[in-house]
């Protein structure tokens, strides 16, 4: 395994500034954001496509700084109800897979989206339970109208470019946010859809990471780090489901932490040992999204907590049998 960090945490400094922050502090390998909820902060791809100066400065100043790409994120939302911002979603997602293949990286992480509830929606409609039968008929245009043929199109369009790994992050408010809802997609589109494992948006759900990592065995493409706090108090009397801004802590179901302020390291360990008894030995991708503490303290904090818990050697094997 390999320390890792979703680069947009520092979107704010230039790149060749984070990469040296993120070196010194032990990580290895970057997540850029190329678009989508993720920004362009320091790889904007129709840049660096439409330049080969450009695209040659980005691998020079990569390869100085000893970091390497662990895959391109475009977070967004292709399959919006609103035809503009699908578009440039979508347009989005087209151009970091041909960056990927420019720069001969074979992963991109990503959300599946959620589409309208018709074709004359104008916002995403995110269906939480089965009743009124409103709902699974609501479920089945989405599925089958737009998700399956959008990414059916799309994976073939990935699969040229030469990524044959689109790792879909779970996540609540879009149409794959848990284990039966990626493997329907899976089974529809392909192996090339697979899973961004981060255990944050499963624990305020109510799911078990190890649990999961179970079910994806041979699916998990990327791994986040990413921890949560659940307040048990407000869940007790609001449950989990929670439309408070971020920025309520006090009142809120639960937070978002970072690593090691949700969970213990023993917490953390399991999740770290499960991934390898899958056969996971990627990279461990830090995600920051703590408003509780500064963020490159708590980067700093993130990776320690991973240095400490994850494992980078090869195995021994029973040498003692």
């Amino acid at each position: 395994m390999k320390i890792g960090v979703v680069a947009n945490v520092l979107q704010d400094r230039p790149l060749e500034d984070a990469l040296k922050i993120f070196r010194e502090m032990g990580i290895e390998q970057i997540e850029p954001g190329c678009g989508g909820f993720a920004g362009k902060a320091h790889v904007a791809p129709e840049r660096l496509l439409a330049s080969p100066e450009a695209l040659e400065e980005f691998q020079q100043t990569l390869q100085a700084s000893g970091l390497t790409i662990s895959a391109l994120s475009c977070h967004g939302n292709p399959v919006h109800p609103d035809p503009a911002k699908a578009e440039e979603y979508h347009e989005d997602m087209c151009n970091t897979v041909r960056l990927a293949e420019k720069l001969g990286v074979d992963t991109i992480t990503c959300f599946s989206g959620c589409p309208g509830d018709c074709e004359a929606s104008r916002y995403p409609n995110w269906v939480t339970c089965a009743w009124p039968d409103d709902n699974l008929d609501i479920l089945k245009y989405q599925w089958d109208k737009v998700l399956i043929p959008y990414w059916k199109s799309f994976a073939q369009s990935a699969k040229d470019c030469g990524v044959s790994k689109i790792a879909l992050e779970l996540h609540p408010g879009f149409s794959v946010y848990n284990v039966d809802t990626l493997k329907r997609l899976r089974e529809a589109v392909g192996p090339e859809i697979g899973v961004n494992f981060d255990p944050s948006h499963l624990l305020w759900q109510g799911m078990e990471p190890v649990a999961v990592i179970r079910a994806f065995a041979g699916m998990i493409y990327h791994v986040h780090a990413k921890d949560v706090c659940i307040d048990r108090y407000n869940t007790a009397r609001n449950g989990v489901l929670d439309t408070k801004h971020y920025s309520d802590e006090t009142h809120r179901s639960w937070i978002f932490r970072t690593i090691g302020y949700g969970n213990d390291a023993k917490y953390w360990k399991d999740i770290f040992s499960e991934l390898r008894k899958t056969g996971y030995d990627g990279t461990i991708s830090i995600e920051h999204e703590d408003s509780l503490i500064n963020r490159l303290e708590g980067l700093q904090h993130a990776v320690d907590m991973v240095k400490s818990c994850a494992i980078f050697a090869e195995t021994s094997g029973m040498w003692w049998a």
